[in-house]
């Protein structure tokens, strides 16, 4: 029977997944309120047949938010490309299913080649070393996916909590609360963090913000929130922003915000 759809599913896709790598992924997924899924092929055929099947069955199964697939299964020379297979067989059935590629190629014509084949697609698909953090596995998969986490990093100096509706300037490892960033301020500012987070750069649109305003002049009232908002955080960590620093207006189309620098 075909499994309903639960959020925050990742499915893992590597012969390796019990492997010190991704288990700390796996940790750090859970951490970050994902279930991670990991597929489990049957016996009897190669290995790199076995995983092809066995992932399609589980995405049809499962229907994950995203897949962390595997460039690499097997010691066989033959097999050392076949995650990019199993990708073209994914894109080709769910073009739309963001899918993040592992390699352990950390450079030379294998790594060019896998780097090649996993972007080469007109689809939701990154590409990975397997050397990278967990923290920045989880954080590539979050953008793929368009979702942010309860607890958003801006940069290194600010914190917005969601599940608090709280927002933080962090002086080394303490956390100092903006008390001032709420309501309001706060839906602006998790909107912006939230975009930011998914795709750096990304701008908010105004009417996506105008409804966190008050008066006849929405705009005109965004903008003193805006200014609020850079003011107080701007106290909160020693420093003044300008025109063009933290939350910038694009074009006079809406805003997108820009982490401090330090």
């Amino acid at each position: 029977m075909r499994a309903s759809k639960q959020d925050n599913k990742i499915l893992i896709v590597d012969d390796e997944s019990s492997s010190a790598i991704l288990m700390a992924v796996r940790r750090r997924l859970e951490e970050e309120g994902w279930v991670p899924s990991v597929v489990h092929p049957e016996s009897g055929w190669s290995l790199g047949e076995e995983f092809e099947a066995a992932t399609l069955y589980a995405i049809d199964d499962e229907q994950p938010d995203g897949v962390l697939l595997d460039v690499r299964f097997g010691e066989d020379r033959d097999d050392r490309f076949k995650g990019l297979e199993i990708l073209q067989k994914i894109v080709k059935r769910y073009p739309k299913l963001p899918i993040l590629m592992f390699t352990q190629y950390a450079q030379g014509p294998d790594r060019d080649t896998a780097a090649r084949g996993a972007l080469l697609w007109d689809a939701p698909v990154d590409f990975i070393d397997k050397l990278a953090s967990p923290e920045e596995v989880v954080l590539r998969l979050r953008r793929l996916i368009g979702t942010a986490p309860e607890r958003i990093p801006v940069g290194n100096r600010i914190l917005v909590d969601v599940e608090t509706a709280m927002v933080y300037a962090k002086d080394g490892e303490e956390l100092i609360p903006v008390s001032e960033i709420q309501g309001m301020k706060f839906e602006i500012l998790r909107e912006l963090a939230a975009a930011w987070y998914r795709s750096p750069g990304e701008m908010v649109p105004f009417s996506k913000l105008e409804r966190y305003s008050e008066g006849d002049d929405p705009r005109a009232s965004l903008r003193v929130r805006i200014r609020e908002i850079k003011d107080v955080l701007g106290v909160a960590l020693g420093v003044r922003f300008a025109a063009g620093e933290l939350i910038i207006n694009v074009r006079d189309q809406g805003y997108r915000l820009l982490p401090p620098r330090g």
